[in-house]
């Protein structure tokens, strides 16, 4: 289920990028990155799992 991840501190391509990252190396893959809304969409029945690993990058996120 696709669950959507308001972002406010991410604000260039390196915080996309850094939360790619994070998010691969987690095992996701189903997820967009949106820059222009400071969105994180994944798709995933574990959004504690998703919130906490941007937490760890820094990138703190509330579900929307």
């Amino acid at each position: 289920m696709k669950k959507v991840f308001s972002v406010p501190d991410m604000s260039c391509e390196h915080c996309v990028k850094a939360i790619s990252k994070a998010l691969d190396g987690a095992g996701f893959s189903g997820y967009e990155v949106a820059l222009d809304v400071k969105e994180v969409r994944v798709d995933t029945d574990a959004p504690e799992k998703v919130a906490a690993i941007l937490d760890d990058e820094g990138y703190p996120a509330t579900l929307k």
